[in-house]
């Protein structure tokens, strides 16, 4: 977690940069629901016209709070709200077998990745809704089967892991002139786990890509800063009990905002 002074300096560098702009008169801090800007629903896993990406936020630590359910206390926020949808749109990367993947085996390990990203994604469904697509540009959070990129520690030396969610933001016109903001999250799952490591791996980068940024101090809760002995492949009750509290939070995701700059073509996260 960030030093809440650097946190917020970062979060009033952002609140100066004319970059997104929450619609005037816009409910959304207080609904955070799905609509299209003009109070109407709408299908959010329906293909965008057009995607606009845009710089990553700052992550704010919201400190210690008494009373706060589970771990919620350790959790970070943007400058736009907790980073949460009403309802999320997942695309997860296709098996896809040829004779040279099935010649050298990668074609089992390829479909033992995949079964165990999708047996995480059920232990999250009776929390959070969501789709999953089969169209990458329909979606919100992406999963692939690639092992994430040298991290540092705290001390700066490189650190390796077996799952990464990176979090961006993104403009997305989903009607014609209706413009909204969400979160684009990137999760990269290494294949080269044993079944129940890879499904442990994925139940904890899709909190992060669900809205959880941050981490438990328990090994016995999925969202644990490390790992204990035992893969957590179930959600804790204390897992539960946050991710309630964070969904009745307040939030500008998903709610409309200003277009984009005219200035430059429109492009996918």
């Amino acid at each position: 977690m960030r030093p809440i002074a650097q946190a917020a300096r970062r979060l009033a560098v952002v609140l100066l940069l004319p970059v997104l702009l929450v619609q005037p008169g816009s409910t959304a801090l207080a609904r955070g629901g799905e609509t299209d800007g003009a109070g109407q629903d709408f299908k959010p896993c329906s293909r965008p016209l057009s995607t606009h990406p845009l710089p990553s936020p700052p992550l704010v630590a919201l400190g210690s709070q008494s009373g706060l359910p589970g771990y919620a206390d350790r959790l970070s926020t943007t400058p736009y709200g907790w980073p949460r949808l009403a309802h999320w749109c997942v695309w997860i990367e296709p098996v896809l077998p040829s004779a040279a993947s099935t010649a050298a085996g990668l074609e089992p390990r390829q479909q033992r990745w995949r079964q165990a990203v999708e047996s995480a994604l059920q232990s999250w469904r009776s929390l959070v809704p969501f789709t999953l697509v089969a169209d990458p540009d329909a979606a919100q959070v992406h999963l692939w089967r690639r092992v994430p990129p040298l991290g540092r520690d705290g001390a700066g030396r490189p650190r390796a892991s077996h799952g990464r969610a990176l979090l961006r933001l993104a403009a997305v016109e989903r009607r014609p002139g209706q413009w909204r903001l969400e979160p684009a999250i990137e999760i990269l799952i290494g294949p080269g786990q044993r079944q129940e490591a890879l499904q442990a791996t994925a139940l904890h980068e899709l909190g992060h890509a669900f809205g959880i940024w941050g981490h438990s101090d328990s090994p016995g809760d999925a969202m644990a800063a490390a790992p204990g002995p035992v893969p957590v492949l179930m959600l804790s009750d204390r897992d539960r009990s946050t991710v309630r509290w964070l969904y009745a939070q307040p939030t500008a995701y998903g709610g409309p905002v200003l277009p984009p700059p005219a200035a430059g073509p429109p492009a996918h996260p």
